[in-house]
Parts: C-alpha cells; structure tokens; sequence
C-alpha cells in the first residue's frame, strides 16, 4: 500500500464571535485556505482530485455542501469535486484520514483535507434549532429514547464528569487554562506562527482594510487570579469559562499526496502519516474517547506515549487534555506547546486540521520526530493521528 504524505498546511489566525472574520463568508474563508495550499505546494490546480472538507453546522451558509461552495469561491478548476464531512468536532480531522485513506489506496494520488466553521455566521446548534422551530423534530429517534431514557446528552455536563471522575480539581485546571495562554501568547510573540497563517483580508468596523494574521483569542493580559476568579458554568462544579474553547471563526486544509503525487508535484513532503484510529465510547460522558482512542493507535502502531515528542489534544474544556496527560501518564511539556482552543479557539469543523497544522509545523519548529493529534467529539467519538515529520 502506498504511503500518505503531508506537503502543504495552512490555517487562517481564529476570529473571535462577532469579531474580525465575522464579515467573512464561511465558503470564501475556506477558499483563501485551498488558495494558500496550491501556492505553498506549487501544485497545478487541476492535479487536485478531491476536497474533503470538515464542518459541524452544514446549514445556512455552510449549506448544500461547503466543500464545493468553497472551490468554486476558490483557484481550483470547475473539474475538482468536494465533498463535506461531519464527525463533529473531529469532521477535518476524519477529512484528513479520508484524504489519506485515498492516496494510500491509489485510487487518488492529490486530495485537499480541510475544514471551515464560521460560528459567527452559522451558530453552534442552529440546524437543530432550526428544525424545531419548524416542527421538523430532532435528531433524536424513540429508539434512542429507549437505550437512553431521559438522559441529556451534553458536552458541558460531559466536561463536569470528566473533572468528577478523573478527580480533577477547579485549580488543576485554572492552572491549564492559564498554560493554554501563556504559551499562545510566547507562540504568538516568537513568530511560531507566522508560516503556518493564512492573511486574510479584512474590512474593520471603521471602514479600513486590513490583514488578520494573529488569533484573535489569546487574552494577552492573561492572569492566573483572573482565571481564578471567572465564574463556575455550573454551580459546585469545576468548569468555567476560562477553562472552555472559545467560539471561533476560521478555516484550515492540509494537501495529502503519496509517492506518485509527490513525483508529479516534484516537492518535498513536510510529514508522513504514520497511523490513523477513529474509536466510539460513552455518549453520555461524551468527552472521554480520546484516552481509549490514543491506547488503541498507540497499540496499533506498536508505540508507547514516550515515543511520541508532541500532542495535540484538543482543548474543548481543560478536563479533557488534563485527563488524558493523567490517565496515559504523559509529559504535560509536550502536549499543545503553541497553546490551545481555551486560548485560540475552536472552530469546530476546522479544528482537525488546524491542529494538524500547527503540529506539524511545531514538530518543525522543534526539530522532533513523531506527533499525536487526538480530540473528543460529540456523540463520544475521536480520531487519533500519529504523524512523523519528514
């Protein structure tokens, strides 16, 4: 079976809710990030084969499937299909293991791997809100009723059971949300993400025209005693804002090619895929799956956790990547060293690939060797990716 290679990654700086890509379409946001792809590869665009693209809310303006929209709002040829992905927060990260998955078969030999929320735009829950209103029902079926009578499915009480199980103190994870800023504002300050960020173009609220290239997220004033002092999401519980991802605008792509797009391209690949996991577990916790999920690839890749140099574990709440440093026994130094969603937001369908991107570029960076990437998703999902730079 051929190997699967990264050439190409790029993600736009995050845009807060209501903020500085707020006046941007989701589908041109995505299509400056495939733009930005087909310059860094120096890829012919009719050598593309396929887009595959993560997002959550495909409804409103990410309707009628996004991936395509966003080529046509893109450089690539009429030719070039898309299609979009939803496995929840982990959509482009699955995009990406589609992506792969079809240039280590041969059936594709240059895909595009990416992601687009815009939750400005299209707010988290509004394609089910939307129904209701309509009296067009939920997602949830009788017989899901009958496994699970009367019980919520939530990620933010998922997050709670997280800290309650694992034995995870308010504290512990003030003391994670503050990390998560300190090291998005060195990252920022150091230039660590200067290549890996798309510029986009911008109008402000004054009628300027400008360039957004730093995320919008990071609290560059950040304290520990103001994160302290933000108050609890739920009462006697561990969470609180600051220890949450932030609502976020943004899009991400990675190019994936194997060895006869690497000839074709005539470049140098930035990474190789070296193992792909996509686990189910408990949908009432939700939020657990990437502990079970990273003890499988790991297995399944005959590895331990030491042999990995960096990890992205999304951080959708601090009890997530806290629990699974815990559970796994694994150097908090090297997980999410650029900070995280609590500082840089979580874009929900971009995140996959915004990780990827910023991973591999750390690992760059860093001059190491093997990456991990892993989130939890709705329903009690992950994806797990172990990539080695090249």
């Amino acid at each position: 079976m051929a190997e699967a290679y990264i050439v190409a990654a790029a993600r736009t700086a995050g845009g807060r809710k209501g903020g500085r890509l707020s006046g941007v379409h989701p589908a041109d946001l995505a299509g400056q990030v495939i733009d930005s792809l087909l310059e860094r590869s120096g890829a012919d665009p009719a050598l593309v084969e396929d887009v595959v693209m993560g997002c959550v809310m495909q409804v409103g303006q990410q309707a009628t499937n996004v991936a395509r929209n966003a080529i046509l709002a893109s450089k690539l040829p009429e030719s070039v299909p898309g299609t979009s992905v939803d496995r929840q927060c982990g959509s482009s990260q699955q995009a990406l293991h589609f992506a792969a998955q079809a240039v280590m078969s041969g059936a594709m030999d240059i895909v595009i791997a990416s992601g687009v929320e815009s939750m400005s735009r299209v707010p988290m829950g509004l394609s089910v809100s939307l129904a209701a209103k309509e009296g067009f029902g939920t997602p949830r079926s009788p017989r899901m009723e009958d496994r699970y009578p009367n019980i919520q499915f939530s990620q933010f009480m998922g997050a709670e059971m997280m800290a309650k199980k694992y034995g995870l103190t308010k504290d512990q994870l003030d003391e994670f949300g503050f990390k998560s800023h300190q090291r998005a504002i060195a990252a920022t300050q150091g230039g660590r993400f200067k290549d890996e960020i798309v510029a986009v173009e911008i109008t402000t609220a004054d009628g300027k025209t400008e360039l957004h290239t730093i995320d919008e997220g990071i609290r560059f004033d950040v304290t520990l005693d103001g994160v302290r002092g933000v108050k609890l999401l739920q009462e006697g519980g561990a969470i609180t804002a600051a220890t949450s991802s932030q609502i976020c605008d943004g899009a991400s792509g990675v190019m994936i090619v194997n060895e006869a797009g690497l000839k074709s391209l005539g470049i140098a690949p930035m990474a190789r895929i070296h193992h792909m996991t996509v686990v189910g577990g408990d949908p009432v916790i939700m939020l657990e799956a990437p502990i079970p999920g990273t003890e499988k690839a790991l297995k399944k890749a005959g590895m331990k956790i030491d042999d990995i140099d960096l990890y992205e574990v999304n951080e959708a709440f601090a009890s997530v990547p806290t629990a699974w440093l815990k559970t796994l026994g694994a150097d908090p130094d090297k997980i999410n060293v650029n900070g995280g969603a609590i500082a840089l937001g979580h874009p929900l369908g971009a995140s996959g690939t915004k990780l990827m991107t910023t991973l591999v570029y750390a690992l760059k960076d860093r001059n190491k060797r093997y990456g991990l990437q892993t989130m939890c998703e709705g329903g009690g999902l992950s994806n797990v990716t172990i990539v080695e730079r090249l």
